[in-house]
């Protein structure tokens, strides 16, 4: 009976001996794989247990990358008030983000005195795409953009003075991150092209390309007055004129392409004009022959006016040679005549000299 009593009790003991092992093992587990982190984070401060390392792991979160990134916090002196707190660092890692650059970042902004940027705005950059730490590196140590860019498709920026020379102008602008418009703000390349445009727009208004030379530094005045680092993440320091070359005379060159163009027209033009006075002379020419022909023909029918006229005797015989005479003569008068003008204009000719 006493065999029978204690054979279930013997199991139930197995049983809690067994989960007891498990349960150690797995503490044992989860102790030697989370103690050097757990021990990191006791000896810094940064107050993060080991339930909470083991509640990452089911969360899928990386405990190693936040142990490190809460401990720079703390020992940079950021804290809760800061925004940094584990479950914001856990929360910043869920979303994609990259929680030691932003960590890097909030502590460069700090020691730099740039108060502006706390635990928020870095989350919101990092996760915006945009390296939060190069933005304040940039905010402290200002960066040069060359303009135009250097390996561009063109070596320097072409403006055109009002008296028509043409100034290639290469220039430098020193920026500023803007942390607060670094999201949703214009990046390089709007810089570059809003002082390139400047740039042309203050030669182009110049009245001489002299006093473009004379006095470079009204350029970058008229540049920096117009506010070109509007809705733009980065702040405009100075902009400076690093080279002017002097170009072609673009004034002289249009007029001498407008003067060809005019000569073009005007040659297009008298050739139209000689064309028709071609037609014109072959039209009268035409009409010439046109008349003779009807004079021939008018001609023509002068025997058979005369054969009909005395054929009805209306014209007699005696009268046919009196007409026939006066023709002959009329005709010797004019062979007389025709005959007489070229000797005689000779003659005049000969005398003349």
């Amino acid at each position: 009976m006493l065999l029978a009593q204690s054979a279930p009790v013997q199991i139930i003991s197995v049983v809690v001996v067994f989960i007891l092992l498990f349960f150690g093992i797995v503490m044992l587990a989860v102790f030697t794989r989370y103690f050097r982190l757990w021990i990191q984070s006791k000896t810094t401060g940064a107050g993060i247990g080991i339930v909470d390392l083991l509640a990452m792991t089911f969360r899928k979160v990386d405990a190693g990358v936040i142990v490190r990134s809460k401990i720079m916090a703390v020992q940079a002196g950021l804290g809760p008030e800061d925004g940094i707190t584990t479950k914001a660092l856990e929360a910043h890692y869920l979303a994609g983000g990259k929680v030691p650059l932003v960590i890097r970042a909030i502590i460069a902004a700090k020691k730099a005195k740039i108060m502006e940027l706390d635990f928020k705005l870095a989350a919101a950059i990092d996760l915006a795409g945009r390296n939060v730490l190069e933005a304040v590196q940039t905010s402290v140590y200002p960066k040069v953009i060359d303009c135009p860019p250097r390996g561009g498709p063109r070596d320097s920026l072409d403006a055109v003075a009002k008296n028509g020379i043409q100034l290639k102008v290469r220039a430098r602008v020193t920026v500023r991150a803007n942390l607060r418009q670094l999201i949703g703000g214009a990046t390089e390349e709007t810089i570059i092209a809003r002082v390139g445009e400047g740039i042309i727009s203050a030669i182009g208004s110049s009245e001489t390309h002299l006093q473009v030379l004379e006095n470079p530094v009204r350029i970058s005045k008229t540049v920096l007055a117009r506010r070109l680092d509007s809705q733009t993440a980065f702040e405009i320091v100075s902009i400076d004129i690093a080279d002017i070359d002097v170009g072609d005379n673009i004034g002289a060159r249009l007029q001498a392409d407008q003067a060809e163009a005019d000569l073009r027209v005007f040659r297009a033009q008298a050739e139209g004009r000689r064309a028709m006075a071609v037609s014109e002379e072959q039209e009268m020419i035409a009409l010439n022959e046109e008349n003779r022909a009807k004079v021939v023909k008018a001609e023509a029918e002068v025997p058979r006016a005369i054969a009909e006229a005395i054929h009805d005797n209306k014209l007699g015989i005696i009268d046919y040679y009196k007409l026939r005479n006066v023709q002959a003569d009329t005709e010797m008068r004019t062979s007389i005549a025709q005959v007489g003008i070229r000797p005689g204009a000779g003659g005049r000719k000969e005398n003349a000299a």
